[in-house]
This record gives structure tokens, C-alpha cells and sequence, in this order.
């Protein structure tokens, strides 16, 4: 008897994440420095971590309503009021979710019918893929080039259209590229959604990392909040990855939807880590403030230090990634990051991993300390200069 003749097609026939297959290498080797998986290395900010301690000490052990605690949620409308001018009701446009990966997860599998096609960027996250994957739609990538700031463009969405394109994904900034999408390209991009009736999911994870200009919200451009799934979480700004707290906003009806699905498989977020995130919501703006100040400073050390080795670097303007280019050594980037590995034990993840538009890269995690990043650094350099010729 064979388990695989058993499996869901979509499963059986779906590669491991390229990200885990690394982090798995690194974790079988000793003295391994890894800028593989995107964590800060910043623990959660006590007073975050109190205010849990304080909810198990009065017994707050509980499930909560499906939709989350309606502290959380009313927190959750407040900060997209008080930062894009956005207006959600907490009772039903609000939906806390574990991490912003289910929220994902639940969008998609509340929005597609078999064959429904979703455009998203190339390179991505890899979850994207697989996500509209498992919900039985197809996704179509839009690749992008360093020769142009990795930027999706309005154009290149709208000749990717198809009858079957329901959904455009966007992930502003951009993970493994550091790319930000300026609200101007965002305009545009709007007026095609518009005229060809889309939806948009929008991944905002790292809005609160970008480091030159002004994020936009894709929800907060004209016409738009009704048209979008607006996910987000608390894992990157708040250092809280381990809590897996994050969250959806969107129509009433949208997320009435996704709290069905959310209610038959998670129930709910654990009460510790809502409370946890209440407390980030509402006292979190200057320890978060802190370790975006440091993420800067490691960023622009990382990108001239492959520009001196002689790798060229995309400057990222946002998430904490650096994606430097690798093809003048010769070497693929699957080949590059598992010699990489084995000669120097320093991990990293190789671009295709992202999609096929992420060949000829490598993704650099920058959230680790100076004294790994400095170390790490130097390991690659002598990695790369007998290749260099």
C-alpha cells in the first residue's frame, strides 16, 4: 500500500518550501550563522511579553469568539484609522487570524473556484503559490527585474489578464526583494483592478519596515477598500514571531466568509498572544521604532558589503532582506547557496526558491545580530573572491 496514491494531487505534486529545506540543512550542521528565515532577532519587547504573563495570572486560559477579542479587533480598526485614514467596523470587517500566513490561506480559499487565476510577483513569498495552489486555482506569476527596481507595473499586470484572472496579489514591501511600490505605480495599478473588476490581496506585513519614503496602503487608494483583502500580523514589526498573531481586513461579507473556514479549522487565536497583541497595538510604537533604527543600519552595512565583494546589490527599501546578485560567479543559485553552506556555514536561500524570476539571486536576512551579520559577511567574501577570478 502506497500513502502517495492517497494524497490530495495538489499536495503530493507540491515542492517543499525552499525556505524550511535550508533552515532544515543549517539546523543538521553545527555553528551554522543563518540569514535564511526572516525572524527578527529581537525578542518581544517585555511589556508585550508582561502583558501576556498578566492574562495567564488571571486565568484568561480560554477560546475567545471566532473573530477574535473585540479589544483586539477594535485596536486592529483604530491603528488603520489612525495610519491610512482606513475605516474598518471592528465587529465585522475585522478577523484575527494565527499569523497573517492563515489569513492568507483563508482569503484564498474563501475567494477561488477551481481554475480561478491569481496574478502575483515573481519573486515571492513562497507561500503565495502554494496557497492559491491548495484552494484549486492557478497562480500566474509577474516577474520582475533588478533592471527595474523589481517593480510590478500596472502594464504588466494588465497584459497578464485573462478571463480567468479573478485576484491580483501584491506583497508592498516586497519579500525576498526589499522592493517597495510607490503610491503612484500603486494609482495605477488601482485603475487597472478597477476596469477589469479584480480583487487584490494585499500583504502588508512589513509596512511598518520601510525605510525610504512613505508606505502606501493599497486599501487606502481611491476606490479601493472594497476591492481588497487587506492581511497583516504582528510577527515582523513586533518581534512576535513564535506568538502567531495576525489579522484580515475587508467587506463584512468577505469576512464572514473567511471566519467560517477559520471556525472549522482554527476556532480561534490563542487569548494569551490577542492580549499580547493588544498591549503591541496600543504601547508598542517606540520598541518597534527601536528595532526598525537597527534593521536600517544592518541594511545599508549588508548592501555596500556585497557591492565591495562584488556582488551586486538591489538597495532593499523595505522588509529586512538583502537580494544580492550572484551570476558572476558561475554558479546557479541552488549550487551558490549549498556550497555556500557546506564551505563556509553560513546559510542563506537560494532566489529560485522565490520563483524562477529569483534565479541568479540569493535572499540575505539581515534580521540577525551585527556580530553574525559582520562574520557571515566575511565567510561569503572569502567565499566568492577565487570565483570572482
Amino acid at each position: 500500500m502506497s500513502w502517495q496514491n492517497y494524497l490530495n494531487s495538489n499536495v503530493r505534486e507540491m515542492p517543499p518550501s525552499g525556505i524550511r529545506r535550508f533552515f532544515n540543512l543549517a539546523a543538521e550542521m553545527d555553528d551554522v550563522i543563518s540569514l535564511g528565515v526572516g525572524e527578527p532577532d529581537f525578542v518581544t519587547p517585555w511589556h508585550i511579553r508582561e502583558a501576556c504573563v498578566y492574562s495567564l495570572e488571571r486565568g484568561y486560559t480560554n477560546y475567545t469568539a471566532n473573530q477574535g477579542l473585540p479589544s483586539l479587533r477594535e485596536a486592529i480598526s483604530q491603528q488603520l484609522s489612525s495610519d491610512y485614514n482606513l475605516h474598518y467596523h471592528a465587529k465585522d470587517e475585522v478577523l484575527v487570524t494565527v499569523g497573517a500566513s492563515e489569513a492568507l490561506d483563508l482569503a484564498m480559499r474563501a475567494l477561488l473556484q477551481p481554475g480561478d487565476e491569481v496574478l502575483i510577483p515573481d519573486p515571492c513569498f513562497v507561500a503565495y503559490g502554494a496557497c492559491v495552489s491548495l484552494a484549486g486555482g492557478k497562480a500566474v506569476p509577474l516577474a520582475t527585474r533588478v533592471e527595474d527596481n523589481f517593480q510590478m507595473t500596472a502594464q504588466m499586470v494588465e497584459q497578464a489578464i485573462t478571463p480567468k484572472t479573478k485576484a491580483l496579489l501584491i506583497c508592498n514591501p516586497n519579500n525576498p526583494t526589499g522592493a517597495t511600490i510607490g503610491k503612484q505605480h500603486l494609482l495605477q495599478i488601482a485603475q487597472v483592478v478597477e476596469r477589469h473588476d479584480l480583487i487584490v490581496i494585499s500583504d502588508e506585513i512589513y509596512d511598518k519596515l520601510t525605510y525610504k519614503g512613505e508606505h502606501t496602503c493599497f486599501a487606502s487608494l481611491p476606490g479601493m477598500r472594497d476591492r481588497t483583502i487587506l492581511i497583516n500580523g504582528f510577527s515582523k514589526a513586533y518581534a512576535m514571531t513564535g506568538w502567531r498573531i495576525g489579522y484580515a481586513a475587508s467587506n463584512a461579507d468577505f469576512i464572514g466568509a473567511m471566519n467560517k473556514i477559520h471556525q472549522y479549522t482554527m476556532m480561534c487565536a490563542p487569548i494569551t498572544a490577542q492580549m499580547a497583541a493588544v498591549e503591541a497595538l496600543q504601547n508598542g510604537k517606540q520598541a518597534m521604532a527601536k528595532m526598525v533604527e537597527q534593521y536600517d543600519r544592518r541594511r545599508k552595512m549588508v548592501v555596500n558589503a556585497f557591492n565591495k565583494m562584488g556582488l551586486p546589490c538591489f538597495e532593499p527599501s523595505g522588509a529586512f532582506y538583502a537580494f544580492p546578485d550572484i551570476r558572476s560567479t558561475g554558479m546557479t543559485s541552488e549550487e551558490f547557496a549549498q556550497q555556500l553552506l557546506k564551505e563556509t556555514k553560513v546559510a542563506v536561500i537560494p532566489g529560485n526558491a522565490f520563483g524562477q524570476a529569483g534565479e541568479g539571486f540569493i535572499r540575505c536576512s539581515y534580521a540577525t545580530s551585527l556580530t553574525d551579520l559582520t562574520e557571515a559577511l566575511k565567510r561569503i567574501e572569502g567565499f566568492v573572491r577565487p570565483k570572482m577570478g
